[in-house]
């Protein structure tokens, strides 16, 4: 990117002595500083972009770090986006999902610095979170010679467990996060304070009739012929736990990881063992290895989308519709003998 052709005239000569790190010091037309009036607030990626603006409506400005169709753990913070969240009003992010955004932030001088992860309860998710049929937990504790403890007769395995940043595909966890960041820029830009709290609760309402639509299709449904599913990595830990299923990812947390030829041979037993029909892969990251495991064990394959960005081959076009379209795919997926 042409660095110079952001910076206006009258700010060439500071930059030139200052360099890149003293953009905004120089000309905070360089970051593109709002002059009308709106809360200027950068969002790291597409959740936090669009529940920012839920709640922001037309008192905001929301600028997204992450394009759509770049894999957030994978983004690298250009100059130009430094200057832009120097400049900002504020800033909403997930510490621990993005690491280049966490040492921006850090060093960034923005007055209102939103960390999600605060908001809600986090927890360490691993390969697999919920519990499974008896048969698999037997093979498994025999062949890998583990006791990862009992858990109401289910077992729990944290391989490479980490804390799972995945909270927005939980309506419920997503709704705490909308509360904090509502009263958050309720305390940033108080003039507009009744409107940010109006929005929010507007917002955690449709989180709220999700939650039930989630609820009455997988946890209390009867219909279900299998409660496990099986993804590309370790993204559906919270919303597994939510409503009564169990995940078990071919990755861990890291979508780019690669798993081990053990880890392949022990999905292939436990997709027979859970009745498992359906191997999910998502948009944004290969599929291979899940189309490979598939064909390997005669399974089906579907897309179940993490929504950390929207493109056009998203089956949707906000948050909203996105989930609904992975309820369907789970629904059906769950239900097939």
């Amino acid at each position: 990117m042409n660095v110079r052709r952001l910076i206006p005239a009258a700010a060439l000569s500071c930059a030139a002595l200052l360099g890149l790190t003293a953009l905004t010091a120089c000309g905070s037309s360089v970051a593109g500083a709002r002059k009308d009036g709106r809360l200027d607030v950068v969002a790291s990626f597409y959740p936090l972009q669009f529940l920012t603006e839920q709640i922001g409506g037309d008192h905001v400005s929301v600028a997204g770090l992450t394009k759509p169709g770049v894999e957030p753990h994978d983004l690298e913070i250009s100059a130009h986006q430094t200057a832009r969240l120097n400049d900002a009003d504020a800033v909403v992010y997930l510490k621990g999902l993005q690491p280049a955004v966490d040492a921006a932030v850090k060093q960034a001088d923005v007055k209102t610095k939103i960390d999600a992860s605060t908001l809600t309860s986090m927890e360490k998710h691993g390969n697999e979170v919920g519990g499974h049929a008896a048969a698999h937990d037997h093979t498994s504790g025999e062949e890998a010679g583990e006791d990862d403890g009992d858990h109401g007769g289910h077992r729990h395995h944290h391989s490479e467990a980490g804390d799972d940043p995945h909270i927005w595909l939980d309506p419920v966890k997503y709704a705490e996060v909308a509360r904090g960041v509502g009263a958050a820029l309720a305390k940033a830009d108080p003039a507009h304070a009744a409107d940010y709290r109006t929005n929010t609760d507007t917002l955690v309402g449709k989180l709220h009739v999700l939650d039930q639509e989630y609820a009455a299709a997988l946890k209390n449904s009867t219909a279900l012929t299998s409660r496990v599913f099986l993804t590309t990595h370790a993204a559906f830990g919270y919303l597994a736990e939510r409503y009564g299923l169990t995940e078990e990812a071919i990755n861990g947390l890291d979508p780019d990881s690669e798993p081990s030829p053990a880890r392949i041979k022990d999905l292939q037993k436990m997709a027979k063992a859970d009745g498992v029909t359906t191997v999910f892969y998502e948009t944004l990251v290969s599929g291979k290895t899940a189309k490979t495991l598939a064909s390997d064990t005669s399974l089906r394959t579907d897309v179940l989308d993490p929504l950390e960005g929207i493109t056009h081959k998203s089956r949707g076009t906000d948050y909203f519709s996105v989930m609904r379209s992975n309820l369907a795919a789970l629904k059906t997926a769950l239900s097939a003998k």
